[in-house]
């Protein structure tokens, strides 16, 4: 799929959401209003990573231990983001803003919508949209990965992610299969910056008990406690405003098997990733993502496709 192609169906999905597209630009113009002008004079190009799926900095599947936006020591900083995701059966559209202080501290909120496509027809419920909240926190407790980017020190941040799910017909299913609808992940991220050589590593423990990342609830008869699974990330920096990189996550398994055998089974997540920064203030993520499968007893094939998120960032 050509970066044509798909920014033709990026800004289809914005024009067709037309409330998503309002939150957007409203949290952009506010955003930019409101963050102080020494905050664009902070970290580094691309030091701030770009937004996950769940709103926090880091990759696109995966949070890092930096704080968003170019907020440095002393300074606030605030971003938003808008990310679409296109498989062969799904859609997924994410949205959300976030503030960081100090380098230290970051805030965010997401919101996601994922079309379940001929999945929701096929269990009688045509047209079937999984919809989710998300609140995190991120501490940076030790590092900079710029000032330290010549020892082996890395930054490290422990992060909370508050998720609450909004399964609509989906819900009575999801609860007799024993899945909550909210739940909360805790992460440890330790990320290393080698400046010199340009590349970013990035290790994220999370404690979790999500399905399809919160999508399909939380727990489940098969598995309800936490589980503790490693994500792995790394970039290079082709130029200073131009990264390619990987991303690996380990998933949970908790709905399988069920009622259903092992027609929830659920497959780790992996990508890869170009980000362009054309200044300070914009980022483009473009990835090719392969979620793997995703209810395999309706559609029992691997989930595939791309991923275009823009970001403003101040």
């Amino acid at each position: 799929m050509s970066f044509e192609v798909l920014s033709r169906e990026f800004r289809s999905t914005v024009g067709v959401g037309g409330r998503v597209t309002a939150l957007f630009l409203l949290a952009a113009s506010a955003l930019a209003a409101a963050a102080p002008a020494p905050a664009r004079e902070g970290k580094l190009l691309l030091t701030g990573g770009v937004s996950s799926i769940d709103g926090a900095a880091g990759g696109g599947l995966t949070p890092w231990a930096l704080t968003g936006s170019y907020a440095s020591v002393g300074q606030f900083g605030a971003s938003a983001y808008l990310t679409r995701l296109r498989t062969q059966d799904y859609g997924l559209t994410g949205y959300g803003v976030a503030t960081s202080f100090d380098e230290r501290i970051e805030l965010s909120l997401a919101r996601q919508d994922f079309d379940t496509g001929r999945t929701g027809t096929a269990l009688g419920l045509p047209g079937l949209r999984l919809k989710q909240d998300i609140f995190a926190l991120k501490l940076r407790i030790a590092g900079d990965a710029v000032l330290d980017s010549d020892t082996w020190m890395p930054q490290i941040a422990i992060g909370l992610e508050r998720k609450r799910l909004d399964a609509g017909g989906l819900a009575p299913t999801l609860h007799a299969l024993g899945a909550d609808d909210r739940g909360t992940d805790v992460y440890l991220s330790a990320t290393k910056l080698l400046l010199a050589q340009g590349v970013l590593l990035n290790t994220t423990l999370r404690a979790t008990k999500a399905n399809q990342n919160g999508l399909l609830g939380f727990g489940g008869t098969a598995r309800d406690r936490y589980k503790l699974l490693p994500e792995f990330s790394v970039a290079w920096l082709l130029r200073r405003n131009l990264a390619i990189g990987a991303e690996y996550r380990f998933k949970p398994d908790n709905l399988n098997p069920s009622l259903l055998g092992n027609g929830l089974a659920e497959d780790d997540w992996k990508d890869l990733f170009i980000a362009w920064a054309p200044g300070k203030n914009l980022s483009l993520t473009l990835a090719w993502v392969d979620l793997g499968r995703i209810v395999p007893a309706v559609v029992d094939r691997h989930q595939s496709g791309a991923y275009l998120s823009a970001q403003v960032a101040f």
